[in-house]
């Protein structure tokens, strides 16, 4: 019976920790630095049309990479975005889900292999649900006109949690811009 306890308590303590350090999680302030990152070759399929759009493309990339052989080992999914809800209409958004491969992978339309060459990216991790990573977009534009950088190419999203595994506010999302300084 004592050992019963003994146990009971130690799980009760763990999930208060843990309890305790998701809540923080969720509160923390984002940090947002110059980062250096390596050049790197991914697989792709490219869309043009709204973010809502995102699950079915997914769905149809996994299919294209499952028939061709090509399955991830380099790295998490990724999203490349070259056009911005600010700026242009869902239906005219251009972006593209993928994720990293070895150079010498043989690639078969409608899939596309790309490189990624930006070595100097502002970067940040979004926590929460994709459907507030415009908060911290904004905060990444916020500090890059405070620091008088110049955003210059595509934004890449390293998508670091399993939306299937994980809960959506605690969903990891690295964001890359690649910059200029002005």
């Amino acid at each position: 019976m004592k050992k019963i306890r003994t146990v009971l308590f130690l799980f009760l303590l763990l999930f208060t920790i843990l309890l305790i350090l998701s809540l923080q999680e969720g509160t923390a302030e984002q940090e947002i630095s110059v980062k250096e990152v390596t050049q790197f070759t991914y697989v792709c399929l490219a869309h043009k049309g709204p973010f809502t759009d995102m699950p079915d493309v997914i769905g149809m990339m996994w299919q294209h990479t499952r028939q061709q052989n090509i399955f991830p080992s380099l790295g998490p999914l990724i999203g490349v975005y070259y056009s911005t809800p600010d700026l242009v209409q869902p239906a005219e958004l251009e972006w593209e889900i993928g994720f990293p491969i070895t150079p010498q992978t043989l690639v078969q339309a409608p899939l596309e292999k790309k490189q990624w060459t930006s070595t100097h990216v502002i970067s940040t991790v979004h926590i929460g649900p994709n459907e507030t990573v415009g908060e911290t977009y904004a905060k990444i534009k916020e500090w890059m006109e405070n620091n008088d950088y110049l955003h210059t190419g595509p934004i890449l999203e390293r998508y670091l949690s399993d939306p299937s595994q994980v809960r959506p506010e605690a969903q990891r999302t690295e964001i890359w811009v690649p910059f200029l300084v002005e």
